[in-house]
Order: structure tokens, then sequence, then C-alpha cells
């Protein structure tokens, strides 16, 4: 039945638990343990086998990269190829030959400080794309902060990459966002002036003290939150942290909400970028993305069985032995392979490892330690245009912390009414749900506990509550056509709300939870964008790292003589490197950084 081995079995399998084990997971592959000798005969075949367990960002990088490399590849999704990253048509809304009102899990974002998903993305072929379907990114031209109450929402160009990069020094790096801030907020300049300096100290921190101290930092305490205005929180704590990693401001590790925020600065700057700092696709995602991406794999071998759900993960004489999947018939089967990627979302991958795989390899315990929550999307259809910023929004106030996008504009060469849907719906507002457990404006009651129909007004509420504000009625309601909340959400209204798509959070600790690619099993390697890589943050640029990882590894576990993956890490500026020294040797002294004011 292709690469991997499948063989009928009825064997009911559970998933047991073990004591997590105390330790941080290194960092990247300097760490893995020793390399392991495939079984005797192995080597010897022409081509070896890997079973790719999950479709989605990291399972489909993994394939690619191993089916350039000449192994036999078959990946097992459980719903659909792409997975958080997918788009799909809404049912029943197709008519006169028309393709369905096109959906999505949440609206996709591919700034510029990502390298490693770009280059794939440059690698599958587009018709008419020079560069394949990363010329299918586009740069919205400016962003908006949307107030409500009244107050004037706040509305930005967006650098680009022209002109001449700027210096990083600590001094330009504070006068750039002292300007940004004192331009584009209310916060008083004294907070300004606070907040710039806590950047500056996070900048010029080592290593060392990232990991250790500001890992187990809050971010609310690190930029002392409590003390300050109501604008200074909502915008520079909570706004951040819940829009930005959809994590509480008061458990958010600094480590991971500096590290992203050191590495936009330093976009928006001009420095270590693949592009400008807020990209788009220029068409639905699976039509500019998934599905060139799934033919391209086809074509270099790859085989696909979707809707087979991976149950166990079974261990057996020092490796694992076979995978356990379900069919879509729900017949279940063994899957044989010489090499294993899980490529699953951490929720749904620890469910599938049994006691002894656990002992063989504590980190996999450590990862029951990991955390996720809810950030969902829900798309409007529209049938007027919302005068709207061209890009992205952010409604700061509102209760459910929503960013948005009307897509329409941006979908060079689509004819949204010809193209998509009954004719009348002629764009499309897709918006991200960030906070499911505050109450709303409408119904006083959390998203969790609303009906779906409830979410959808009451975030429609929400929506014209920062965008209809100051006299402008940018959305109406004579103008909804129709909505969508993403189909993963279930149960909501009622009592065990479930959510088949979290998104790994990051409070504090995260860091030393994160497994390493390679495991101990000789056999077995971890992809997905709770694997430790640079970026330390769920995205879709962790996923792809983490799957080149997972294939540098089982590279030097099979002895292949293959080039191994570049993995590149966020750009690090040479003028803030010895200041890093400078720390280091304070940290180590037990001093804190030497711009640390308190």
């Amino acid at each position: 039945m292709g690469h991997s081995q499948v063989s009928g079995s009825t064997r009911r399998t559970f998933v047991a638990t073990a004591a997590a084990t105390g330790g941080a997971a290194a960092l990247g592959l300097g760490a893995l343990p020793g390399p392991a000798h495939a079984a005797p005969g192995r080597r010897a075949r022409a081509r070896q086998t890997v079973a790719v367990l999950g479709g989605g960002v990291a399972g489909l990088t993994a394939a690619h990269e191993l089916a350039e490399r000449g192994f036999a590849v078959t990946v097992y999704e459980r719903r659909a190829l792409g997975g958080k990253a997918r788009s799909f048509g809404v049912p029943d809304s197709a008519k006169g030959g028309r393709r369905p009102l096109p959906a999505e899990h949440g609206f996709r974002f591919i700034p510029g400080i990502y390298h490693n998903l770009p280059d794939t993305m440059r690698r599958i072929p587009f018709p008419g794309n020079r560069n394949g379907v990363w010329d299918n990114l586009i740069a919205p031209p400016e962003m908006s902060f949307a107030r409500a109450d009244g107050r004037e929402d706040v509305r930005l160009p967006i650098p680009g990459r022209d002109g001449a990069p700027a210096d990083l020094t600590p001094e330009e790096i504070g006068r750039a966002l002292t300007a940004f801030l004192d331009t584009a907020f209310s916060i008083p300049a004294h907070e300004v002036a606070y907040f710039v300096n806590r950047a500056l100290v996070f900048l010029t921190s080592c290593d060392e003290r990232r990991d250790d101290q500001w890992e187990a930092t809050p971010w609310w305490t690190f930029v002392r939150a409590a003390r300050m205005s109501k604008d200074y929180q909502r915008i520079l704590a909570i706004g951040v942290t819940r829009n930005i990693v959809a994590t509480k401001a008061e458990v958010a590790s600094t480590r991971t909400v500096g590290t992203l925020g050191e590495a936009f600065v330093f976009n928006a700057l001009g420095r270590g970028a693949d592009g400008p700092p807020d990209r788009i696709l220029n068409a639905p995602t699976n039509e500019a993305w998934i599905d060139p991406w799934v033919t391209h794999l086809t074509s270099l071998g790859v085989e696909f069985r979707v809707g087979w759900t991976v149950r166990e993960v079974v261990y057996g004489d020092g490796r694992v032995a076979k995978a356990v999947v379900e069919d879509p018939k729900g017949a279940r089967h063994d899957v044989t392979a010489d090499h294993y990627v899980q490529a699953m979302p951490v929720e749904h991958a620890r469910r599938t490892w049994g006691a002894r795989l656990r002992a063989a390899d504590p980190q996999l315990g450590r990862c029951d330690r990991l955390q996720t929550d809810w950030m969902t999307g829900i798309q409007f259809y529209l049938t007027r245009r919302p005068d709207v910023v061209d890009g992205h929004f952010n409604c700061v106030d509102s209760p459910w912390s929503l960013t948005g996008i009307a897509q329409a504009a941006h979908w060079k060469g689509r004819d949204f009414p010809a193209d998509y849907g009954d004719g009348t719906a002629v764009d499309c507002l897709s918006v991200d749900i960030s906070e499911w457990d505050k109450p709303g404006i409408l119904y006083g009651k959390t998203a969790k506990k609303c009906t779906r129909d409830e979410v959808a007004r009451e975030v429609w509420a929400q929506l014209k509550a920062s965008l209809n504000d100051t006299g402008k009625a940018v959305l109406s309601d004579a103008h909804l056509h129709s909505w969508i909340l993403d189909p993963g959400v279930d149960g909501i209204g009622g009592p065990n709300p479930t959510n088949d798509d979290e998104l790994l959070i990051h409070p504090v600790g995260t860091l030393h939870h994160r497994p390493t690619a390679a495991t101990k099993i000789p056999n077995l390697f971890l992809a997905g964008d709770y694997v430790a890589v640079d970026i330390d943050l769920a995205t879709m640029e962790g996923a792809n790292a983490a799957a080149r990882q997972a294939v540098n590894a089982l590279l030097d576990r099979a002895g292949s003589n293959a080039p191994r993956c570049p993995v590149k890490p966020l750009y690090r500026a040479p003028e803030l490197e010895s200041l890093k020294r400078h720390d280091r040797a304070r940290y180590r002294l037990g001093l804190p950084n030497a711009l640390d004011f308190g």
C-alpha cells in the first residue's frame, strides 16, 4: 500500500501517562542523543521508508525535504492537508459554477522575520512565478489600531525594504521606538520612556539571562504594567501578548515576547529580513500555497493518506515498532517504516505516546507541561467592501482581543463575486478571536459559553464598537451576507466546549519543556511548532524549522550523505553583541543588566 507498510489490526490501545522528569530540553541539534545505527540490512535498501504522521506545515515540510533526498515518504493526515494553515470552502455556498466561499482557521500572516518557510515556498512551483509560491506573497501598505469609545483609530504605514538599513545602536533603536510610540499612541511620555528602556534592557541581555531570568519573568511584570495607565496596559502589555503570542500578559514569558518584539524591530529597521514586516498571500491559502505544494510533493513521489488518524506510536525492541492508525472507515491498521516523523500538534501527539515510549525518552513526558489555548478565526462575508485599513487591524479595546483583515482587495487576479459563492458577496472579513475566557459586550458571556450564533453576533458587535465608533458606518448589518466559525470549535454554549485546533501558548517556563527534534528512540523524530527552535513561538516558521531539524537528525541516524537542510536562526545584530558579552559577565556575577534601572 505504498511506501510504509500497512497491515490490518483490531487491537485497542491505550495511551498511558508517565511522571514528567526534570531538566531542561536542549535547543537545536547541538545536544542530540548520540547517533544510533539502523538495524542490520536496513541501510542496504535502495530507498528507506518514512512515515510522516501529520500533514500540516511541519509534516509537509518534512515530506518535502525527505523526498528531495530520495526517501520514500507516506504522509498520514487525519483531516485535511495543510492543517491549521489550510483554507477550505464554506459548505453549500457555491452557486452558478463558482467556487465555494473561502474560509480558514485564521488569516495567514507571513512576516519578514521568517526565513525557513519562505525558502520552502520558493521551491514550490507555481505557474508564471519565477520564485514559486513565494511570489504569491504581497505586503499590505498599512495597519491600524482600532480604538473604541469614540477615540480615533491609529493608522500606520508599514515600512518596506527601501533605503539603507538603520544603525542598530541602543541609542538609534531607542529613538526609533520612542518616535513610533509617541506618534502612534496616547501613552504618557514617561511611560513611553520606561517601556523603551525595558526594550533596550532585553535587547542587550545575554542569552543566559534570557533563558533563565527573562524566561521566568512574566511580561506584565517585566514592563511594570500594574503601575501604568490603561492605554499602556492595553497596548503594550495585553495587546502585544494576547494578539501576537495568544498568551495572557500576566503569565507570558518575557523571553518569548521580547524575542519576537526584537525580531520585528529589526525587521522594521531594515535588518535581517526576508521581506517587509507584514506579508499575506494574494489568494485563499490553498489556492496560493497548499494545493501547489501537495501537487509538487506528489510529483516527487510522496504518497498521502488523508482521513487516517494516528492512535498510537508503539515502542518495542528499543525503537518504534509501528504506528497504529485508523482509516476513514474506522478500521485500525499497523503502519511500519524505517523512520517515523511525528508532525502532529502537541495536544494530539502526546495522546499517542504510551508508557513504554515515554519511558524511553523523558522529554516526551515533559511535553505534558506544554499548554495550549484557543485562538480561532471567524469569517464574515459582505455584500459591500468595508472602508477599513489596507492591511491588518487590531481592535485593541475589544474584550475578545480581535484582529482582522478585509481580504478581497489583496487577492490580485481574483474577482470575488464572479469567482466565489452566489455572486452577491464581494469581500471576506477574516477575524481572529484571541480571548475566549472574558465576557463580551452583547451577552455578558465568555466566547466559550456562547453558542456559535451568539459568538458571531458578539464578534460583529465588538467589531462595530471599534470600527464604527467615530461616526463612520464601516460595517453595516445590511451588508452582512453570511459568516462561518472555524469548524474545529465544537460544543460551545454547552458544558464541554472543545477546540480541535488549539494553539501552543508560552507562559513562563515553557522553554524548558519543549523537546528537541531528535528523540532517544532511534527512529522517532518530532516536528511541530512545539519543538525547540530559535523562533520560540507557535508559528508556521517554527513548524518549518522544526521539520528541518527532524530531517537533519534522521539523516544523521540513517548515515545519509545527502545535504542537510539549512536552518536559519533569527537575526542577531552585530552592533549589540559586545553589549551582550558585557551583560553575560554581569549576569554570571549576579548583577543586573547595565541598563536595568528597576
